[in-house]
């Protein structure tokens, strides 16, 4: 599998973006350079795209899968593709505080720690439906990994869509997320501007 290895508070400034996005809570003191030269449009919508797929930790083949998905769907192109995005299992398992950030999120699916309605599911990009059930595997629970996690997620909102059980590490899915809900930096019409050309 593909790994970006670029540091992510060095993306996240090129991206000029905020890392809580992403769970962290560092932040970059250095100031990055600004060309004075203005950013043409077709400049503009690739960042945007590169910032949805840093933010989910999705590479390109597949991102260019959820657009195709999103737009055979009703609805707007733009709006569906940010809730698919953001109803794949390893975010979800982020946005639940079930993990630091949606690396670790990933990593927790990858190691098979997450069952969904009572089934293991290791495929981060799972999509999960409206009343799901995500919880940690009964032998994983007592881990003090889950602990440390909880105590520095406590205080982080869960979005109105997700019912979250923090002490039994257990969480439900209410309904799919609307665009409203989901509070990422991206402006999902410059990614579908993108791809339509």
């Amino acid at each position: 599998m593909a790994v970006n290895r670029v540091p992510v508070l060095k993306r996240c400034r090129s991206l000029g973006m905020d890392p809580v996005y992403l769970g962290i809570d560092k932040k970059s003191n250095r100031q990055l350079k600004r060309s004075s030269r203005k950013m043409s449009e077709y400049g503009l919508q690739l960042r945007e795209k590169q910032k949805a797929k840093f933010i989910y930790g999705v590479l390109e083949k597949p991102f260019r899968n959820y657009y195709k998905k999103a737009k055979q769907m009703s609805g707007m192109t733009g709006e569906n593709l940010m809730v698919l995005l953001e109803s794949r299992l390893d975010n979800v398992v982020f946005r639940m505080g079930l993990a630091r950030t949606r690396r670790e999120a990933r990593q927790i699916v990858d190691h098979k720690h997450v069952l969904v309605n009572g089934k293991q599911v290791n495929i981060p990009s799972y999509l999960i439906k409206a009343g799901d059930v995500i919880e940690i595997k009964e032998k994983h629970k007592s881990s003090p990994r889950y602990k440390e996690i909880v105590e520095v997620t406590g205080g982080r909102m869960v979005p109105d869509w997700l019912e979250v059980d923090a002490e039994n590490l257990k969480g439900t899915v209410k309904e799919l997320p609307n665009r409203d809900a989901i509070d990422v930096p991206v402006d999902e019409m410059l990614i579908v501007e993108l791809y339509s050309k």
